[in-house]
């Protein structure tokens, strides 16, 4: 039986608490991935302890936006982490993600489209005028033509992104409740896997409070 994959936000700088976050999340039931964003990864103790990790899936959210030459070389500065999937977003342009792949090797390069915490009145505000959805499609064409590996995307697009874009997509905004917290764009775990989406990204919903009954609930609502 094909089992469900998550990545675990691990949205801490505690190397105590991340410890009991993986060692809580080994379960048979579900493939458990480990996400490390800017937060981790810049603290004092963060790219040693990811360094150390062995036998576990790691996705060092980076979200570098940049010009083509310093994403690339970022890349190759971090190669060294045995990293499985980084992100790059899809607006740093086709020729920073081309630069990007070229250079990542085994390294899952991850695009990302809009921020799950965006919406079309947060995008016209920064000064975009077409429909989030249409932008999210255009995205997917630019991260096909640059051979990415994967794409992060809200749950509530991956209909629209895998008409484009056919390899893995990540989706984060995974809520098992009305609670958004500072997410706009939200599906439960169900409708998201519904949707096509391979991975989703969850953090407080599992990691804040009583973890194996967190993950308990989840596998319960995935029946």
């Amino acid at each position: 039986m094909k089992k469900n994959k998550i990545f675990i936000a691990c949205d801490s700088t505690n190397i105590l608490k991340i410890k009991t976050i993986i060692r809580k999340t080994q379960n048979s039931k579900i493939k458990f991935g480990y996400k490390f964003g800017l937060e981790f990864l810049n603290s004092k103790y963060g790219r040693s302890f990811i360094s150390k990790q062995k036998k576990k899936i790691i996705f060092a959210d980076l979200k570098l936006h940049d010009i083509p030459n310093t994403c690339a070389s970022t890349i190759k500065a971090i190669s060294d982490l045995k990293i499985d999937y980084l992100t790059i977003h899809i607006s740093a342009g086709y020729q920073a993600l081309k630069a990007s792949k070229r250079v990542s090797k085994k390294i899952k390069l991850t695009g990302v489209s809009i921020l799950t915490s965006l919406n079309n009145k947060s995008l016209r505000e920064i000064g975009y005028n077409k429909d989030l959805k249409k932008i999210v499609m255009d995205q997917a064409k630019i991260a096909k033509r640059a051979k990415l590996d994967a794409m992060v995307c809200s749950a509530q697009e991956v209909p629209i992104v895998k008409k484009i874009f056919k390899k893995e997509i990540i989706t984060p905004g995974i809520r098992f409740n009305s609670k958004f917290n500072d997410q706009k764009r939200v599906l439960t775990p169900n409708q998201a896997y519904r949707n096509g989406s391979d991975w989703l990204v969850i953090g407080r919903p599992l990691t804040k409070g009583n973890i194996e009954k967190n993950i308990q609930l989840l596998i319960d609502h995935l029946k």
